[in-house]
């Protein structure tokens, strides 16, 4: 299926993604704007929103056969072309394809999480190194928010997930 297609790589205006994404498909071009799911924390409230997975690109789907790619150049929230040479680099087609395997509704989903909260953890360095913990928060910077007694009072912590084991 992706054979003698590919994927041209579009810089947009700073945070235009999507209109560039919207302007490309009424030009009649096919384009992806892959996302995924951020919480975001404002004013004490933490919600979740869609931000693009590379921000400030746009994928945009041309065949070998239809090298038409230039009226892409003029096109709103388009700033320009990832070039090699002069001529738009190539991205191969299964790798959007490996992407889009990837999306839950309609989000690229980061990989299986190695921990869940609830979980009891055991950190392997540090201060902390042999003291077991449990798992109250998943933050997406690869840190764990683990609760821990610290002289008999229950005490939030932020640790790296590549100092912990399972328990």
């Amino acid at each position: 299926m992706t054979e003698g297609r590919f994927w041209i790589v579009v810089n947009t205006h700073p945070r235009k993604e999507a209109v560039a994404a919207v302007n490309l498909e009424n030009q009649g071009f096919h384009s992806y704007c892959p996302v995924v799911r951020r919480r975001v924390r404002h004013a004490r409230m933490t919600r979740e929103v869609l931000r693009p997975l590379f921000p400030g690109y746009v994928f945009v789907d041309t065949s070998a056969s239809s090298p038409l790619w230039r009226p892409v150049l003029s096109t709103v929230g388009v700033r320009a072309l990832v070039l090699s040479g002069d001529q738009p680099s190539r991205l191969d087609g299964r790798f959007v394809e490996a992407l889009r395997a990837r999306e839950v509704d309609g989000a690229v989903a980061a990989t299986l999480p190695l921990y869940r909260m609830g979980q009891k953890i055991q950190i392997e360095q540090g201060p902390f190194d042999g003291t077991v913990a449990t798992i109250i928060d998943l933050d997406e910077k690869d840190r764990l928010i683990v609760l821990m007694d610290i002289l008999n009072r229950p005490v939030r912590v932020h640790i790296d997930a590549r100092h912990v084991s399972p328990a």
